[in-house]
């Protein structure tokens, strides 16, 4: 979770999280036994990667304090358990309404999504590409030679919950048929042992 951070660093946002009212620097310097240039250098690293943001002023009998607080991106460093409970949500929602209106509920909550991106015109393959990466998918644009442009995507944004709700992959294919102003064909998927999922929209043969 705290990939390309040091250990100092590691201990100052451990220590804001804690603290979420904020630390001043000489109370940074205390409690992590390094020096205050040290908490300084830190933080205006930290500062500058928008995990750390400057809070409050605190009166003292001298000059004021200035208070250090994780910025809301530095809170998502620690670890968190939304697919967890996603995971309870949709096993009750496909419970409660069966299959097929799971599978429904997933397709329009791909159209939402892309209806959210708010493009409003039917988007080519390396835009659609574009745009999936903006909520997360490592995706891409890949040509077979001599056939249509294929979108590769490399991770799945909702694996673990597919792997329990294959109904969720609907979720995609709805997504980029729908920025695509048409169906798509699901040609490689990841849950099904595939290295990738690759997909391609109708109408273009293979």
């Amino acid at each position: 979770m705290f990939e390309g951070l040091g250990h100092t660093q590691q201990a100052l946002l451990t220590a804001l999280l804690y603290r979420a009212t904020g630390m001043s620097i000489d109370e940074l310097a205390t409690q992590l036994a390094v020096t205050r240039t040290a908490v300084r250098q830190h933080l205006a690293a930290l500062e500058r990667d928008e995990l750390v943001v400057r809070g409050e002023l605190r009166a003292t009998g001298r000059r004021p304090e200035q208070l250090y607080q994780l910025s809301t991106q530095g809170k998502e460093l620690f670890p968190r358990h939304y697919h967890g409970l996603a995971n309870l949500l949709i096993a009750e929602v496909a419970e409660l309404i069966g299959h097929q209106a799971l599978v429904t509920l997933m397709r329009r909550l791909g159209e939402k999504m892309a209806a959210d991106l708010n493009v409003g015109t039917v988007q080519s393959e390396e835009q659609i590409a574009g745009l999936m990466k903006e909520v997360g998918y490592e995706s891409q644009v890949f040509f077979r030679s001599g056939g249509p442009a294929q979108i590769i995507a490399h991770n799945c944004v909702f694996h673990q919950l597919a792997e329990a709700h294959p109904e969720v992959c609907e979720l995609d294919l709805a997504l980029i048929g729908s920025l695509g102003g048409g169906d798509v064909q699901h040609l490689e998927c990841m849950l099904r042992g595939g290295q990738v999922c690759r997909f391609q929209l109708a109408g273009k043969a293979s």
